[in-house]
């Protein structure tokens, strides 16, 4: 899948931006602040109908304007495929699929599979588990829609069992029906979540010996509150301390994904360093399975990756996203050092831009 041109009307610092790609190579710099990291962030919200930080749409649109629209145009396996997003001031957004639109926008997940790799990626060794537990779900939803439909009915189960308990109700017969459905629906995705641990930790501690050159062992390890039983016989017995505390205790919102170095958690253990290559590594086995998996190659967003690693590491992953395995990438950066030694490796296409004040402009090579 290629993006071969992106519109930008009013997307944060973005007033205005019509770009044509390559469709391998693409390089953004700028200084910080000036408006890479929203371009790419724009990408991203053609994927997954939100940004990547989980701004909210209404901080999205440009401080004194009244809408924002995105508008991509990409190759995908030989076909056309035009994805409109508009959003309005105390509206509903809007996505299109070439000129229709979506009844509902998790029909369009999973169509155009990306991956983007940023210094926020830390909250996922640093922050609390429900940032794992979405890099999950992220994953998984790319290429499997009855996952995606099971998490989203849990979800609306959970939501109401909490209502429940906020406001004190005792019907018992209505709690019972949300908790069968929390059941079924989470057994679903927590045997899902272990089926791609499983079948990723391998590919992801295969790029992370990579990138550093180690015989360093990574892991990770899914823990389940349903590997203690039931999920529906938990709600119940759980119910009346649920209803003192005013939510739901129990169940797979509660999961954990444990990451690890050498059999130890990374986040007490990992150096900057070790951190950033795990995170690094973590992400481009990420795209690795979704190509493996998938309809089509994933997009893949680099933006600002290279602080605090090492001439070595970054030498590696240098080698890595410009090798045959790796289809079209974002590279944000604030010089030209690194992305320079890239260029010079590859015989392939590539488009150079400068990112100033909300401004992308091409450069010269």
């Amino acid at each position: 899948m290629i993006l071969k041109k992106l519109s930008i009307l009013n997307y944060k610092n973005i007033l205005q931006s019509e770009v044509s790609f390559s469709p391998k190579m693409n390089c953004f710099f700028g200084n910080n602040g000036m408006g890479k990291t929203n371009l790419l962030d724009a990408i991203y919200y053609l994927s997954f109908c939100k940004s990547h930080i989980n701004t909210p749409d209404s901080q999205i649109i440009n401080n004194g304007q009244e809408m924002c629209v995105i508008q991509g145009s990409y190759d995908y396996e030989g076909r056309e495929e035009e994805i409109f997003c508009a959003m309005r001031l105390k509206q509903r957004k809007q996505f299109k699929r070439n000129k229709k639109e979506y009844d509902k926008l998790s029909e369009h997940i999973g169509l155009l599979p990306l991956v983007m790799v940023t210094p926020a990626d830390s909250e996922l060794i640093q922050g609390g588990s429900d940032e794992r537990r979405r890099f999950l779900d992220v994953i998984i939803s790319q290429q499997d829609k009855q996952y995606l439909y099971a998490l989203i009915q849990y979800n609306k189960a959970l939501f109401q069992r909490n209502t429940l308990l906020k406001n004190q109700n005792m019907d018992a017969p209505l709690y019972e029906v949300l908790e069968m459905q929390m059941n079924m629906y989470g057994k679903v995705v927590s045997e899902k979540r272990q089926l791609l641990v499983d079948e990723f930790t391998p590919i992801f501690n295969e790029y992370y010996q990579t990138i550093c050159q180690s015989s360093e062992q990574v892991g990770l390890h899914y823990v389940s509150q349903l590997a203690n039983g039931e999920l529906k016989d938990m709600l119940q017995a759980n119910r009346e301390r649920d209803r003192i505390l005013g939510y739901t205790s129990c169940g797979i919102h509660k999961d954990e994904l444990e990451m690890t170095l050498e059999n130890f958690l990374i986040r007490r253990v990992g150096s900057q360093g070790q951190n950033k290559t795990y995170l690094i590594a973590l992400k481009l086995a990420q795209f690795v399975f979704l190509a493996k998996k998938g309809n089509t190659t994933p997009v893949l967003l680099l933006d600002d990756i290279f602080d605090k690693l090492d001439a070595a590491r970054v030498e590696q992953i240098i080698k890595l996203v410009s090798g045959d395995t790796f289809g079209q990438i974002f590279i944000t950066d604030t010089n030209r050092k690194y992305l320079d030694e890239i260029l010079a490796t590859m015989n392939r296409d590539y488009s150079l831009f400068r990112v100033e004040r909300g401004e992308v402009q091409p450069m010269e090579e």
